[in-house]
């Protein structure tokens, strides 16, 4: 048993029967990967997390994989329902990498908190075009020996890059609102409803824009985007047609085959 034995999140609990020796998110983690000069590996997700099990599952618990985390980085275990605050940093992040976003979150970073490097999921060995993960933390382990002030000059630009852009006072100009909807149907799926391509997620922010836009304009492109969108969510299996409610995302484009967590019915 390691130290998440003794933590109030089931989620950090379920971790503490693995032999990786984690830590919670502790200013004492982050000293002894100061001593040691080593990387910190933040693995973030929550208990309802399906995919959080699955790598737990598959890696958490793979002995090979967790003799590379005691030996080559300080490893961290975060419950992002206890603390949003961190997760979203770090989502941020990694969506800033380009790897996208979601959980588990795999973030790599210096003693200082600094990420350099991360993902979401990753299987034990390579997979369906995802990279395995005991391949990542090898190629990180060698990173982080041999080029430090390559991930130093990384870092820097992506901390400058997280840095919170003042909001713009005054009223929302006619050209900026012509750039959001112009953006918004370029991402539009004409075929399948939705916005972008899978996993597809129901983009509620995207519709009451465009609600708000229809009873304004009456526009025929907006009213279709509306209830093409609305309708196909409705009747695929993203919606629960037996019980209700709506599941967090589609896995594929056209809302089929549902991502079984559902947030709220």
């Amino acid at each position: 048993m390691n130290r998440l034995s003794k933590q109030k999140s089931a989620y950090l609990k379920h971790a503490a029967t693995q032999n990786i020796d984690w830590y919670p998110w502790t200013e004492e983690a982050f000293e002894r990967a100061k001593e040691e000069d080593k990387p910190i590996f933040l693995s973030s997700g929550a208990v309802w997390c399906h995919w959080c099990h699955v790598m737990a599952k598959e890696s958490f618990y793979h002995d090979e994989i967790a003799a590379i985390l005691n030996e080559k980085f300080i490893s961290i275990k975060l419950d992002r329902d206890e603390r949003p605050d961190i997760d979203r940093r770090y989502q941020m992040s990694v969506s800033l990498m380009g790897s996208g976003g979601g959980w588990p979150l795999s973030v790599f970073m210096t003693h200082d908190k600094r990420p350099f490097f991360g993902g979401t999921y990753y299987p034990p060995d390579d997979r369906q075009g995802r990279p395995g993960f005991r391949k990542v933390l090898l190629a990180v382990a060698e990173l982080y020996k041999n080029k430090k002030g390559e991930i130093a000059e990384y870092s820097d630009k992506l901390m400058e890059a997280l840095k919170p852009v003042p909001a713009a006072k005054g009223e929302i100009s006619e050209s900026l609102y012509d750039e959001i909807s112009k953006s918004i149907a370029s991402n539009y799926d004409s075929q399948n409803g939705g916005f972008g391509t899978e996993p597809k997620f129901p983009m509620f922010g995207v519709m009451e824009f465009l609600i708000e836009k229809y009873y304004l304009e009456r526009d025929k492109k907006t009213e279709e985007m509306i209830n093409k969108s609305l309708e196909s969510m409705a009747c695929g299996g993203f919606y629960d047609q037996i019980r209700g409610g709506f599941h967090r995302y589609s896995t594929d484009k056209a809302w089929i085959i549902p991502h079984f967590e559902k947030m709220a019915s």
